[in-house]
């Protein structure tokens, strides 16, 4: 493990000494400010949950309008360039929200006479970074929302997951993308403490390589103290049929260590994380180490406005898929049977199938529907004589202007149905109507 990571990081370093063929980013540099870029986005999000068949107490809904801003600046001229940014959003909750939960409101610490939580009236979040670059290798420090498979912040929600620490990104080398860092401080979506995840210390390192416009291939890795060590493997080839079709065939995977003392709610118990509770009595600490593998193969058909997916998808090892409990990154699975349930239960199997529709022949560029229909069975569930089952039947309609004053401003709406057998439910998930909606409006400062 710890050869594999001082490989990358040499490799890093020599990368960013070699000459190349083709031009650096940092050469044609304008300037701190000619470079600068600013955005903010204002985005209204509402999400709801109707708990089927328990306690309607229980359900879920959460209102709420935030900004999120960018401010980025560009590099100074000269070898080894430099800049700095701000991210950051501002929130406030439309309505009471007296049943908020999902990840989506903060809530003080103090519970009701019923047992909930107020949600916080109005809140902000964010942070700084600063970044250096030299030739087309580029090193930032801060406050940063992360796109990794092994380590990606959820943006599912109404705001983004936070990272803090410092990741390096080269592509020195064509085709070629390096990367590493290392990351101290987590912050959920719903947090306001910068480090409310409570998150010690998380390595991470990676690399892809696209071999030609058919075939790509990547690599990624992360060791999150006391916590657990995932890789993650991708390749993808695609190629072109008759008629202006393309056929795309994709392989990913994970391999998973879990630390006796990481979160693992498909296998033992519920998650020990300060956002569902933190009683190591309750099972939720493994006590020994565990492993999972997880692995899946799609298939996706194109042609001019539809787009058909069938997937595959399949756990291994002594316990499920458990991510974002361990300081991971909440969206941190990049597989195709993801929607509002993973399929990431202990030695399960899913098959799912998605189709996608551009209206843009009937006079609506800008207006998709997704569908897609997923089954998982033969779940091991702990404490049950009988395997889980699960499925979901996913549908959203999102639309994008696509030119005029309000340009680039969306409405996406999703919902889903999900169902699960007694067994399963009692551990993962109750039968579930979820409905997400989202307006995004963003507007360019400079």
């Amino acid at each position: 493990m710890q050869n594999s990571k001082k490989l990358t990081l040499a490799v890093l370093i020599q990368a960013a000494l070699v000459s190349t063929a083709f031009a650096s980013e940092q050469s044609e540099s304008k300037g701190f400010v000619e470079d600068a870029e600013g955005s903010v986005l204002f985005r209204t999000g509402y999400l709801t949950r109707d708990y089927k068949g328990t306690n309607p107490g229980t359900d879920t809904s959460s209102f709420a309008q935030t900004a999120i801003v960018k401010l980025d600046s560009g590099f100074t001229q000269g070898t080894v360039g430099f800049g700095a940014g701000i991210i950051g959003d501002a929130s406030f909750k439309l309505g009471e929200n007296g049943h908020t939960g999902n990840g989506m409101i903060p809530t003080h610490p103090q519970d009701n006479a019923d047992g909930t939580k107020d949600a916080y009236d109005h809140w902000a979040r964010g942070g700084a970074y600063v970044k250096a670059r030299v030739s087309n290798t580029t090193a930032t420090y801060g406050t940063q929302v992360l796109d990794l498979p092994v380590l990606a912040s959820n943006t599912a929600r109404l705001v983004p997951e936070y990272f803090t620490g410092v990741l390096v990104e080269s592509n020195e080398i064509e085709n070629l993308n390096l990367v590493a860092g290392k990351f101290t401080e987590n912050q959920y979506s719903n947090q306001i403490n910068s480090d409310g995840n409570e998150l010690d210390r998380a390595v991470v390192w990676g690399a892809k390589y696209k071999f030609n416009d058919a075939l790509n291939a990547s690599y990624y890795g992360v060791d999150v103290k006391d916590k657990l060590d995932r890789h993650y493997i991708n390749a993808n080839y695609s190629y072109a049929l008759a008629n202006g079709s393309t056929l795309t065939h994709d392989v990913s995977g994970y391999h998973t260590k879990f630390a006796k003392n990481a979160s693992t709610y498909s296998a033992t118990g519920t998650i020990a994380n300060p956002n569902y509770g933190t009683d190591a009595l309750d099972g939720s600490i493994a006590g020994t180490e565990k492993t999972n593998d997880i692995w899946a193969v799609s298939t996706t058909y194109n042609k001019d406005v539809h787009n058909v997916m069938l997937a595959y998808q399949q756990n291994f090892g002594d316990i499920g898929y458990d991510y974002g409990g361990n300081a991971d990154g909440v969206q941190s699975i990049y597989l195709p049977n993801s929607y509002l349930s993973d399929f990431v239960g202990n030695d399960e199997k899913s098959l799912g199938l998605q189709y996608n529709y551009s209206f843009k022949n009937h006079g609506l560029p800008g207006l998709n529907w997704t569908t897609a229909f997923v089954y998982g069975w033969d779940i091991d569930v702990r404490d049950q004589d009988k395997e889980g089952q699960e499925r979901e039947f996913f549908n959203q309609v999102k639309y994008t202007v696509q030119s005029g004053f309000a340009k680039d401003t969306s409405l996406r709406l999703r919902h889903s149905y999900y169902r699960a057998n007694d067994s399963y439910k009692s551990i993962y998930m109750p039968d579930t109507n979820e409905w997400r909606i989202w307006l995004d409006i963003p507007v360019k400062l400079f």
